[in-house]
């Protein structure tokens, strides 16, 4: 006698596996999703960490942290321009002068995940005491770090100074008119220095002016430009003939015409 035949329907198949089977794999998927957002959480705030320390090591001139943070094919751009290995960045150097402090904080800090590759930006503010005098200069940089099985270390970074307006130089009436006058360049290209009470404005090829600052005697800058300087030349008998508009050491020279 053949066993009888346990016949089940699809569609209560199909009930049973919503039923039971559904929400096992719901919490599952949940789970699947949590972790790795937990994970890169817990990436993040690793970096960002070790880049606030790497930032204090390098004001203190503390060879271990830098070290071990670096990998060993690290490519450094540091604010000047300059390439440095990690073997550069981490010999011993001289110790810093006496009564010379620098402390570096971390600001806008936004970093970006790629599997074992995380890009970071941030802001290095800097409080430099030298003596009773303080300076704050401004970093912005960005670093590339890189896990290979066992820790996140330095791939890559590069860093350039944020510029400021210098102090200005507050000049007379009768000092701003010696450079009031047209200068040019070359056929086309010309500026027109003015002066409209207590203030001097340059405007070129007749543009909207904007004002001019003096940053010491015959150094002229424009407010919000502090990357260019204006360096005004004079005769043997003090008339300004002319500038060199510069910038970062490069300049293009306008003669005075009227």
């Amino acid at each position: 006698m053949k066993p009888p035949v346990v016949a089940i329907h699809w569609r209560h198949f199909q009930e049973a596996t919503m039923r039971y089977v559904l929400p096992y794999a719901m919490t599952l998927l949940a789970v699947a999703v949590t972790v790795p957002a937990q994970a890169t959480d817990d990436v993040a705030t690793l970096i960002r960490r070790q880049s606030q320390e790497f930032s204090d090591a390098s004001a203190s001139n503390d060879t271990a942290t830098l070290s071990k943070y670096l990998d060993d094919r690290v490519i450094f751009i540091n604010e000047g321009g300059d390439i440095a290995t990690k073997k550069d960045i981490v010999a011993p150097g001289p110790a810093g002068p006496k009564n010379v402090s620098n402390h570096l904080v971390q600001t806008d800090f936004n970093i970006e995940i790629h599997g074992n590759v995380a890009v970071t930006s941030f802001t290095d503010n800097a409080t430099v005491k030298v003596g009773e005098q303080t300076m704050t200069p401004r970093f912005r940089s960005t670093e590339v770090w890189l896990n290979e099985g066992d820790a996140w270390r330095m791939i890559s970074s590069q860093t350039v100074a944020l510029s400021d307006d210098p102090p200005a130089h507050a000049l007379n009436a009768a000092e701003m008119d010696q450079y009031v006058g047209t200068y040019e360049a070359a056929p086309g290209l010309s500026v027109a220095i003015t002066r409209q009470g207590g203030q001097l404005f340059s405007a070129t090829n007749g543009a909207k002016p904007t004002p001019l600052l003096a940053e010491v005697r015959d150094v002229l800058f424009t407010p919000g430009q502090p990357r260019a300087r204006r360096v005004f030349e004079r005769d043997e008998q003090g008339k300004v003939t002319g500038f060199h508009s510069r910038r970062e050491g490069h300049g293009v020279e306008f003669r005075k015409i009227g």
